[in-house]
């Protein structure tokens, strides 16, 4: 099954991203779970959990749900005082999405901020092995999603992901998201059938194919190589449409949440004609 959605706003409770998605014609939703520009974190009422669960299960497009990692927060930085802070935003956004029942949380590495490659992974593990010590028995997954490389932020190559991941405590909590911009930006091609291949079969070597759990939708705005991260609506970039023909007709990932993170426009209407241009590209 084909799960295509985008990032959903939370505006007026995290309970009405459904319905907004399933205006948009989601199967599957992004979310953030709280709000992504404040440090402040607060469990989430037990109403709107049930508010929010009675929503996924009763509509009838949308049937998968994702959440996004706060952009504040930084695992890699060797400062102890912001690590442990991110730590604990990551353990509090976790109980967040655990208690909605969310299947997955993604989120980025972070910077080592000039202190080398290293001490930024060693920091990141440590990180990691700390938020999972926290949420031992957690249903929700979290995914590592690989980066662009702009300035000093780790994991836009597989290597540094393998690095990370094999040396936490429980590797196999751990899957990834896979963000098609940020791939390319990082100097994975992914516009002929041959790049795509070659790209795919890297990430299956250094960290399994299966352990994708969840796609990131982007067209890029700067070329090949760039390591800038900025998205463009689909077929509006440098990516353009075939890559996301290759993917979409992939078998490997039917059943993958794949959504998008372009500029929604006024309305969605930029989304609307993204998702639409996305099922356009699926061979019937």
């Amino acid at each position: 099954m084909l799960l295509l959605g985008a990032h959903i706003s939370i505006a007026g409770g995290v309970d009405k991203a459904i319905e907004r998605g399933e205006k948009l014609g989601c199967d599957a939703i992004q979310i953030f779970t709280q709000s992504s520009r404040t440090w402040k974190c607060f469990p989430i009422a037990v109403q709107t959990q049930a508010a929010f669960r009675t929503a996924l299960k009763t509509a009838k497009r949308v049937k998968r749900v994702v959440a996004h990692n706060s952009y504040l927060l930084n695992l890699s930085t060797t400062d102890s005082v912001h690590r442990k802070q991110s730590v604990r935003f990551f353990i509090d956004i976790m109980n967040q999405c655990e208690s909605l029942g969310i299947e997955s949380l993604i989120t980025h590495p972070g910077s080592h901020k000039g202190e080398g490659l290293a001490a930024g992974i060693r920091a990141t593990v440590q990180s990691l092995n700390e938020v999972m010590k926290a949420c031992a028995g957690f249903e929700t997954r979290i995914l590592m999603e690989n980066t662009a490389g702009q300035g000093d932020c780790i994991g836009h190559r597989f290597e540094e992901l393998r690095s990370i991941v094999s040396a936490t405590s429980d590797p196999d909590r751990i899957g990834f998201c896979f963000d098609t911009q940020h791939a390319f930006a990082a100097g994975y091609d992914l516009r002929t059938q041959a790049d795509y291949e070659a790209t795919f079969d890297q990430f299956e070597r250094l960290l399994g194919i299966k352990k994708i759990g969840a796609f990131h939708l982007n067209d890029a705005v700067k070329e090949f190589g760039s390591r800038v991260d900025r998205h463009a609506n689909i077929g509006e970039g440098f990516l353009g449409k075939e890559p996301f023909q290759f993917l979409l007709n992939d078998k490997r990932f039917r059943g993958v949440p794949m959504c998008l993170e372009t500029d929604p426009g006024e309305d969605d209407r930029k989304h609307k004609k993204d998702l639409k241009t996305l099922r356009s590209l699926v061979s019937r």
